[in-house]
């Protein structure tokens, strides 16, 4: 029976979608390197130069298909990891897995940690169900924004040791885009910061970086440089000076005297 309506899409040989377009009949042979794909009411037709090959299963069993390898790999997947829909393209079209996740969502097979983030819940007798990790949940933003996400100043600063303030509100540098994330009845900050600060060889630099551009040039002062040089690793320090390139010039100049083996001597 004649199709009503027929989608083509061109592919090259390796299978990558080049174009999708409207035809009324199938293209002419002789594309060399070239097939076409068309969709046909409840089936899916392959025309090539030399043949015409039907697959057999239907659009509503290949939604099946994507359902079930999504919750799979899901499933499979290390224990506490966060998903995104790119993780999944390799499944399907973006709006299946899209629509794949929404259903698995509904069924309670997977939760939502946030736009876009998924996750297997875990279920507390007392707390009830419990959120992702928050180095699961960072590290799937960062994969989902192509960007790096860094505690900021503040954070930095406690963690260093050159602070007791801990900052209450959920909030991270990123060289993405500032924006917020949602995430459940609250939401992540996101505030962009220059790629420039944190672009350093060595991550602890960067950490070192942002703590004192949160302190500020007035209060970094010589018991500032020791407790530096107390709580960073000897690798640390003798990585600060390469990194200083990535630092204002009085941070730099922090960074060698931290990094100085005659200091205090």
């Amino acid at each position: 029976m004649e199709p009503k309506s027929q989608i083509f899409a061109k592919v090259s040989a390796r299978g990558e979608v080049l174009s999708r377009h409207l035809r009324p009949a199938p293209p002419p042979p002789g594309c060399v390197q070239e097939a076409y794909l068309a969709a046909c009411g409840g089936g899916v037709c392959i025309v090539s130069e030399k043949r015409y090959v039907y697959l057999s299963y239907s659009m509503s069993k290949h939604a099946d298909s994507v359902d079930s390898a999504v919750l799979a790999r899901v499933r499979s997947g290390t224990e506490g990891h966060v998903w995104t829909p790119s993780d999944f393209l390799d499944l399907g079209s973006r709006a299946a897995v899209d629509k794949a996740l929404s259903r698995h969502c509904q069924a309670g097979h997977i939760g939502r940690a946030g736009r876009g983030l998924y996750h297997v819940p875990k279920n507390h007798p007392i707390l009830g169900q419990l959120g992702p990790d928050p180095r699961d949940l960072h590290d799937a933003i960062a994969r989902m924004d192509n960007s790096q996400l860094f505690p900021t100043g503040a954070h930095a600063a406690n963690a260093l040791g050159l602070s007791d303030q801990i900052p209450m509100r959920p909030f991270l540098l990123t060289t993405g885009r500032s924006r917020r994330i949602r995430q459940g009845k609250g939401e992540i900050l996101l505030r962009h910061v220059s790629p420039r600060f944190v672009s350093t060889k060595n991550p602890k630099s960067a950490q070192v970086i942002l703590a004192l551009r949160w302190l500020g040039r007035r209060f970094v002062d010589d018991d500032t440089v020791a407790k530096l040089r107390r709580n960073l690793s000897p690798k640390d320090r003798a990585a600060l000076p390469t990194d200083a390139a990535s630092a204002p010039a009085w941070i730099g100049a922090i960074f060698r005297r931290v990094a100085s083996d005659d200091y205090g001597r």
